[in-house]
């Protein structure tokens, strides 16, 4: 967070989570942009270091591993940020994976595919978005049943518009938790407006 930072973000998601802040992101849109497009863009755009693909959820599409070693052969760092569902096995290792493992506030923590865990690494992020007390518990329970701090990060963000920073924050402290407290800057900085 704070580095700056090209997005690509990819429509279409199979899950619906009750909070989720980019339902424009859900369905598959009519505009198409081919690779060789993405990649003038973020020529234009200066060739920033960092590319953050996200969506929805970007491995329902199989041009994105097309699009993720198209970045990663310029020597850009790629960040790949998933949902948690689908399998991580056919993404590069050297791509930096942010994982959710969806609350029980999302309605969506049984579609979570926990063979995940097994690749991800030290540079590697487990994101829990955490809409209420009952969450906090929960993600603490996953946080310690599966030594998660031991072999990658782990980030809380308190859920837009449902939980105020301060208060996750203060959970956080009293528990002295192993984890990086993360709130959506671009949230903060543009609101809500999407394709910024």
């Amino acid at each position: 967070m704070g580095l700056p930072t090209f997005f690509v973000r990819l429509a279409g998601c199979n899950l619906r989570c009750r909070w989720c802040d980019t339902i424009y992101a859900q369905k598959p849109l009519q505009k198409w942009h081919s690779l060789e497009e993405i990649f003038r863009l973020w020529e234009q755009y200066g060739r920033l270091p960092y590319i953050q693909i996200t969506g929805g959820e970007p491995l329902l599409q199989e041009e994105v591993y097309d699009l993720i070693n198209l970045f990663l052969r310029e020597r850009a760092t790629v960040l790949l940020e998933t949902n948690g569902s689908l399998n991580l096995k056919r993404v590069p290792p050297q791509v930096i994976k942010i994982m959710d493992l969806k609350t029980p506030s999302s309605g969506m923590e049984r579609f979570m595919d926990y063979s995940n865990l097994a690749y991800l690494g030290c540079k590697d992020q487990i994101k829990f978005v955490i809409a209420d007390r009952t969450d906090y518990e929960w993600a603490k329970e996953q946080i310690f049943k599966y030594y998660l701090y031991v072999y990658t990060q782990v980030l809380l963000s308190p859920a837009y518009g449902k939980l105020e920073p301060r208060e996750l924050a203060t959970w956080v402290l009293k528990d002295r938790l192993r984890v990086r407290f993360q709130i959506q800057l671009h949230k903060i900085l543009w609101g809500d407006r999407p394709g910024v």
